[in-house]
This record gives structure tokens, sequence and C-alpha cells, in this order.
């Protein structure tokens, strides 16, 4: 049989690895181990059970017994090595600096897994040497004087196969074990592939680690934004700092004018009234009064305290709070609504979700789960639904601004505020059909505030349902404004939030992960300060458009004061 590996030239003897030894792959002696390993536990634990039951003294051990338990001291020393013969050798033999590869096509593919583990020396990343204009030009070592190389040798071979098709760009993480040089790999790949630079974004300063498996996948580097300050936001009696991540400009400044005006005015008062996150299954059955039947079920008050049981067995913070369903022939849509601590909590209720409907499959086995979301949520897309019933956080936040704030810092009138906010921001969204849409730039400081706080973006879509309020108050001196928002999605953990600039972002508004003393106070508080930030945006802008001041504002903050004709291009 033909040898696996062949010499190459000037090649060195190839190392041993203890594992060469085993009869069987690394792998499968894992996998072997892994199963031995929970079996004599499992068989241990019933024979103590039942020796408990039967009041027969723990020492008193049979054969079988003792045979389990050496079995299970043989296969825990193995596992304490975590995985095996591998990764502890690895510790203790270093590699070789370079593998060569075979012309094998298979042996090749393997070849690049024993590179995983050479660390990343390079001092820059695989496009810096790159031209600026569009098509991909790679130096000459001529050019590069007083540079590194920009692909080592190794690299080079793995960007080549990866070009060629050989391995997946989607594997580099896990055949090199090193996200930063997988960025790197993949992102020179791309370069070659499309012929075209990538010089402009960054690759370094950015920890890759941090994205893998829930991020972000197949990175080849990252955008940067802007963050911008706007406040002190006076909220409850406690001062804020709003972090806002954009690239439009004056959005900052004008919430932080609304801000100014707030506090001038001793500030602003919020309330949440719903904290409740949801998921719609949709389902099917053979005719419409089956699906009628389970509807009546699911709805009845009898039922709702075994369905909860169920639901909240998935998570320690996901509670069940209300199902609601809608019927549509044969099909049924139900509404699971529930509290999920300081997370954003999709995956908490899907969780919670899948264990009532594997529950309820026992009750209804003629039931067909067509899919664990049907739209009846519903997420990511403007709804009624949303608008009416909320989801994730409904906040209400309310100002007195004073008669003197409006006319200094403002610069209009509570007349010609409360006016503009009954013809544009009521009369106007109605005429324009709007949902959700009573307002005149809500999602801009949604999105602004979400994407510094590691939130879903596309969240912003029901997150900016707002109704804007305003009237004069006090005998027409003073104006009292408003928002209501019924569908704030943000949470304090998971997803975004653990990255380092996000986190930083949490952290500078005091609600940063999880809290300990009131699980959910933190996600609630960020609820309110991005409806707190979103009146103080409503009352600027709108101010700016009363006083005639919006194209003014825009052309000296939105527009770039430098010559483009003598920039290079």
């Amino acid at each position: 049989m033909e040898s696996r590996r062949r010499p190459t030239k000037g090649a060195a003897d190839e190392s041993i690895k203890a594992s060469d030894a085993l009869p069987l792959p690394l792998y499968l002696t894992n996998a072997f181990f892994f199963t031995l390993f929970f079996s004599v536990v499992y068989f241990l634990l019933l024979r103590w059970r039942e020796k408990i039951r039967n009041s027969t003294p723990l020492h008193v051990v049979t054969l079988s017994e003792m045979a389990a338990m050496l079995t299970f001291l043989a296969s825990f020393i193995y596992l304490l090595g975590f995985f095996g013969i591998g990764f502890v050798q690895s510790l203790i033999i270093p590699r070789a600096p370079h593998e060569d590869i075979t012309d094998d096509e298979e042996d090749e593919i393997n070849g690049y897994d024993r590179l995983r583990v050479k660390e990343d020396t390079r001092s820059i990343p695989c496009g810096a040497a790159l031209k600026s204009d569009g098509d991909l030009k790679i130096a000459s070592p001529k050019s590069t004087t007083n540079k590194t190389e920009i692909i080592d040798k190794e690299d080079e071979e793995i960007v080549k196969s990866v070009v060629e098709g050989k391995i997946p760009s989607y594997t580099l993480e896990s055949k090199l074990g090193d996200c930063r040089r997988a960025a790197s790999i993949r992102r020179e790949a791309l370069q070659r592939t499309t012929g075209k630079s990538l010089e402009g974004l960054p690759l370094e300063g950015f920890d890759y680690d941090s994205i893998l498996g829930q991020c972000c996948e197949m990175p080849v580097g990252y955008v940067q934004i802007p963050v911008g300050i706007a406040g002190p936001l006076l909220l409850d009696g406690k001062e804020y700092s709003v972090p806002m991540a954009t690239t439009e400009g004056c959005l900052v400044a004008s919430t932080n004018r609304g801000c100014k005006a707030i506090l001038a005015s001793g500030g602003a008062e919020s309330a949440l009234v719903r904290d409740a996150m949801t998921r719609a299954p949709v389902v099917r059955f053979a005719t419409a009064k089956r699906a009628a039947q389970l509807k009546l079920f699911l709805e009845d008050p009898l039922n709702f305290e075994s369905l909860s049981l169920v639901f909240n067995s998935s998570s320690r913070f996901g509670r069940l709070q209300t199902i609601k369903c809608a019927i549509a022939g044969k099909n049924l849509y139900i509404r699971f609504s529930c509290s999920t601590g300081d997370a954003m909590g999709m995956n908490m209720v899907s969780k919670g979700v899948q264990n009532v409907m594997d529950f309820l499959n026992n009750e209804f086995p003629d039931m067909d789960v067509i899919g664990i979301s049907g739209n009846y949520c519903s997420d990511k897309k403007p709804a009624a639904v949303n608008w009416i019933e909320g989801r994730g956080k409904s906040v209400v936040c309310e100002a007195i601004i004073t008669g003197d704030v409006v006319n200094k810092v403002l610069k209009t009138d509570v007349g010609s505020l409360v006016e503009l906010n009954m013809l544009k921001n009521l009369t106007g969204s109605a005429m324009a059909g709007a949902l959700g849409g009573f307002n005149a730039h809500a999602s801009n400081i949604v999105s602004a505030v979400f994407i510094a706080t590691g939130q879903d973006p596309a969240q912003n879509i029901e997150s900016s349902h707002c109704i804007t309020m305003m009237e004069a108050v006090n005998e027409g001196k003073d104006l009292h404004v408003s928002v209501t928002m019924p569908s704030i999605e943000v949470g304090t953990v998971g997803g975004g939030t653990q990255l380092a600039s996000q986190s930083a972002c949490l952290n500078l508004l005091g609600v940063k992960g999880a809290n300990k003393e009131a699980p959910g106070s933190n996600a609630r508080q960020l609820a309110k300060v991005v409806a707190g930030a979103v009146l103080a945006g409503e009352l600027s802008l709108m101010s700016a458009i009363a006083a005639g001041q919006l194209v003014k504002s825009h052309m000296k903050y939105n527009r770039s004061n430098k010559d483009v004709a003598s920039m290079k291009s």
C-alpha cells in the first residue's frame, strides 16, 4: 500500500506523533472514549440508586461495578488530556516550522490542517501594499524594501488553494485555529479572485475571536463608524451620555440640542408599560374545525398554567405571559409573549415555543408544524400587531419644555411646534398611510444607538414605531412633548453587546451585561434611554423645521468643506 506521505527533496525526516500508533484515527478514538465515559457513569449512577433504594451499603461492589469503575478511571484519564493525545503532544513536542505538501490532492488538503497552529508573525495586513485603484496589483519583491513579506510561504499555499476552490473559505477558522490569520488569508484570496483591492477596509485592530460563531461569518475586515455623544440627557432624575454611531452629519448635534432643552427644563420622565418578546409559529390541520379547537385550547385560562410550566422549563429568565392566536382557514398562528431578562430574547422565546410545540403534539397528534415563525411575531418587518400589541419593551417618555427654552434654545415658539406636529407627524403620516410612523425621524436615533450598543440593526424597523405628541400647556406658555414607542427590542447581553466597542458604550450608559440583583432591569433601562434620546431628537428636528433651519443646518454640518477637485482620485 502506498504511503500517504512522500518525502520531498531536501526535506528532513517527518516528525512522528504518538497518535500515529493508535489503531484508529484520533477523532474515532476520542468518540470511543467519550461514549465509554458517559456509558459507565450512567451505569454506576443506576447501580448506586438501586443500592440506596434497597439500603445496600455503597462500599459493597460487584465484579461488574469494579470493572465499570476501572473503565471510568481509564476514560477519565484519557479525557483529562482534553480530547486525547494530540492536544497533550502539541504542548510537549514543538512542531516543525513547515511540513511539505505532497502532490496528491487529498494529502494536500490534510497538509493544510497541519499548518493551523503556526503563529502569525506578520506585522501588516495582507492588503497593505496594494494600490488604491480598482484593479488588484500585487507588489513585486523589489518594491518591498522597507516592508516585510505580506504573505509567508505557508499562507501563500493556503491562499492559492482557496482561490482554486480546494479549501472552502468558510472552513479557514476551524482549519487554522487562528481567526485573525483566517481573515487575512480570506481577504487576500478574495482580492485575487475578484481582482479588486480592499485597501481602506481595516483588518488590524479587531478581535476576530470574539465574533466567531455568533456575530459574523467569513470576515475580511471591519467597517469603521464614528461614535458621537449626545447629552447629558436628564431622564428620570439621572443624567446619561448617549452614544450614537452614525455617518449622518447634524444628527448627533441635533439630538444634543434636544438634550440641552430637556435638561434646561428640568428633565424628562419615562415609564415602561410592557416587556414581552414574541414568537409565533404557524401550524396546519386537516380541517378548519381542528384548528379552531386548538385555538380554544390555547386561549383557555385553565390550560395556561400547564403550558407556562412547559415553556418556562427552557430558561431561567424566560417566563410566558400570554398566548394569542389568529386563524386563517385550517392554519393557526400562535403568538407567544414572554419576558426575557436582560437579553433581547429571540432565541430564548424560540426554545420555549419549541417545548410547547412538542407538548402539543401529544394532545393534537394531527397538528403539522409548518414553521417556528409564521410572521405573526412579527420580527424585522413593519406590522400592525407590533404597533397595537407591542413587542420587546413598550415605553412612553415625556417632558415639559418651558416657553423660554423653546424660544432661546430651540429658536421657535410653542404654537408653531404644536401646529407643525399636528399637520406633519399626525395628519401627514395618516395621509401617507403610515404604520407606526407618526414621528419626524425616530428611526435615526434608534439606529444610531442600536449600532453603538450592539443591538440588531434590522430590528430598527419595529423598534422605531413611534407617535410624537405635542401640546401647549400652562395656558399656552409651555410645551408638553411625548413619544410613545410600543416595540423597542433591545438587550444588554448576547449578540453584538459582548464586543469590546459596543460593550464600552453600554458601560457608558451604566447598563453593561446582566443585572444580577434585578434581572431585566438593564435592558429595560436601555429601552428608556432610547426613548429619551428619540424625544430629544424629535424635539430638535421639529424645531429646526418650524424655524426654517433644516436646510441651513444640513448645509453646514452634513456637507464636506474639502476641495474635492484637488483631492487625488
